[in-house]
């Protein structure tokens, strides 16, 4: 009985392993696609209030990307999509 849960917890352990080594370089490309925007649309001269919000979710981004906190940097890029929709 206790190999079986052994050999269990490896299968579980190396499912996922494989998905957790997938992921994040989704994540990261998609944090990179996302710093891009930012900085384009800085480049755009946004409302004082807008850059602003840019400006931060831009620095939040890139710290986040730097520590390979791929979740956090996508939500900096989803903060700054929001501070661009409250501008439209």
């Amino acid at each position: 009985m206790t190999i079986v849960k052994l050999a269990c917890g490896a299968l579980v352990a190396g499912l996922w392993a494989a998905g957790a080594a997938a992921a994040p370089s989704d994540d990261a490309a998609k944090c990179d696609e996302g710093i891009a925007m930012i900085r384009a649309e800085q480049a755009k001269s946004p409302p004082a209030d807008v850059a602003a919000k840019l400006k931060t979710a831009l620095r939040v981004a890139e710290r986040e990307k730097g520590e390979a906190e791929y979740d956090e940097c996508l939500d900096a890029i989803q903060d700054a999509r929001k501070a661009l929709g409250s501008a439209r």
